[in-house]
């Protein structure tokens, strides 16, 4: 009988490339926030992938920016960090961007890094085929990528091919989680994410990022199949906060409709949600409410 494998892989690239997508595909369950807004991601996320004989551990990390404050200096820090001590990276470019100026960073810090580097062209399904080309053609002429794959996170085209070349790179080792566990965070955290994500959904470009959601308790009922949820969403201004409650409470009741359903859906019972706005200005650049709310 073969030795059981195991090992890390960070899904490091620039924002919006479609890196948490990517990491719910592998995983076959939605734990990392998607939206189609640069910086969706703000911490590292670990999914587990388990089979009979190996086990991957990804690690998603938020897409590599020029930090404006310190959140976006303790990402870029998170995702730097995440390049070291795992058995492969796997660098994902988006096809229909080609490869850009930032990509192009970020590889220059790649090339320093001990671990493998694989690279998944992604969004193939809605890239022409001079665009998949093009992308090709400007991470081979890196010279240091160990195999260049294409697929799209969306479809799952191509991704059973990206598995067997992550599972290449195991080594001999343990079963780090138990094979029915898909991430090591913990609920609240994952609800938290899942209200932000609905957030940031629906705000669309009227509040920016300065939306931070923190729950505050989470109880299942003693005497029903129920859970209570209860969580703030802080924004920095008072203009914001209007707009996240809107009129009549209307844009908060479908943040909190959208949410409970994703929550309900991981949690496997009924969902009692409660959403509270608060303002903390400037909270992006304030160590105490970036602790709060789990970016150390």
């Amino acid at each position: 009988m073969s030795a059981y494998r195991s090992g890390f892989v960070s899904i490091i690239g620039s924002p919006n490339v479609g890196k948490s997508t990517l990491l719910n595909r592998m995983i076959g369950q939605k734990i990392a926030i998607v939206t189609d807004r640069a910086q969706t991601t703000r911490n590292k996320i670990t999914g587990v992938l388990t089979r009979g004989d190996y086990q991957i551990v990804f690690l998603d990390t938020p897409g590599v920016t020029n930090p404006k404050n310190r959140l976006g200096e303790y990402m870029q820090k998170v995702a730097y960090d995440a390049m070291n001590e795992v058995e492969a990276i796997l660098f994902v470019a988006d096809a229909t961007q080609g490869v850009r100026e930032r990509d192009k960073a970020l590889l220059d810090r790649l090339k320093l890094a001990k671990a493998p580097v694989i690279a998944l062209i992604n969004k193939s399904d809605l890239a022409s085929k001079e665009q998949m080309e093009q992308a090709h053609a400007a991470l081979e002429a890196q010279g240091f990528i160990k195999k260049i794959l294409h697929g799209s996170a969306e479809t799952g085209e191509g991704l059973e091919k990206l598995e067997r070349e992550l599972e290449n790179s195991l080594v001999e080792g343990p079963q780090y989680f138990p094979e029915d566990m898909v991430t090591d965070q913990p609920e609240r955290v994952i609800c938290a994410e899942l209200i932000r994500e609905k957030a940031l959904m629906l705000l669309r470009e009227e509040v920016p990022h300065g939306v931070g959601v923190g729950v505050d308790k989470m109880e299942r009922r003693e005497d029903r199949d129920l859970m209570d949820v209860y969580a703030t969403i802080y924004c920095e201004r008072d203009s914001h906060k209007g707009i996240i409650i809107g009129k009549n409470g209307s844009m908060l009741k479908q943040i909190g409709k959208l949410a409970r359903g994703d929550i309900e859906w991981m949690l496997g019972c009924p969902v009692n949600l409660q959403l509270w706005v608060k303002v903390k200005e400037d909270w992006r650049n304030r160590q105490g409410m970036l602790h709060e709310l789990g970016y150390e």
